[in-house]
C-alpha cells in the first residue's frame, strides 16, 4: 500500500506562483510514474502533469496544454516527493489538486490509470 500526502496549496493572486508537494510513503517501487490532476467546482477531474522515472533518472514528463510553459513537475528521490511548480497562475487554475501514482511506470493521464491517490490540496487564484 502507498500513501500520498499533498501540501502547498493556498490562495494567490493572478500571476503568482505556488509549489505543490506530494510525499509518498508505505510500499515503494523502484520505478513508477506519478501525476497531478485537478478538479474545479462543477467540472470533471483533469490531468495536469505527470512524470515517470527509472531507478536512476526521470524518463519522461508530460503536461496538459492548459498548463504547458507555466508548470514544471519534478521529483526528489531521496524525499520520495514529487513537486508541481506553477507560475503565472490564472483564476481558471482554481481547483483541488490531487497527486496520483501508477505502479507500472505508465504516466496516468487518465484517472482510471492511477493506482493510488492523495487527499487533495486546494488552490485558489483570485483576479
Amino acid at each position: 500500500q502507498v500513501q500520498l500526502v499533498e501540501s502547498g496549496g493556498g490562495s494567490v493572486q493572478a500571476g503568482g506562483s505556488l509549489r505543490l508537494s506530494c510525499a509518498a510513503s508505505g510500499q515503494t517501487f523502484s520505478t513508477y510514474a506519478m501525476a497531478w490532476f485537478r478538479q474545479a467546482p462543477g467540472k470533471e477531474l483533469e490531468f495536469v502533469a505527470g512524470l515517470k522515472w527509472s531507478a536512476w533518472s526521470v524518463v519522461n514528463t508530460y503536461y496538459a496544454d492548459s498548463v504547458q510553459g507555466r508548470t514544471t513537475i519534478s521529483r526528489d528521490s531521496a524525499k520520495k516527493t514529487v513537486y508541481l511548480q506553477m507560475n503565472n497562475l490564472k483564476p481558471e487554475d482554481t481547483a483541488v489538486y490531487y497527486c496520483a501514482l501508477n505502479s507500472r511506470q505508465v504516466i496516468p493521464t487518465r484517472s482510471s490509470w492511477a493506482d493510488f491517490w492523495g487527499q487533495g490540496t486546494q488552490v485558489t487564484v483570485s483576479s
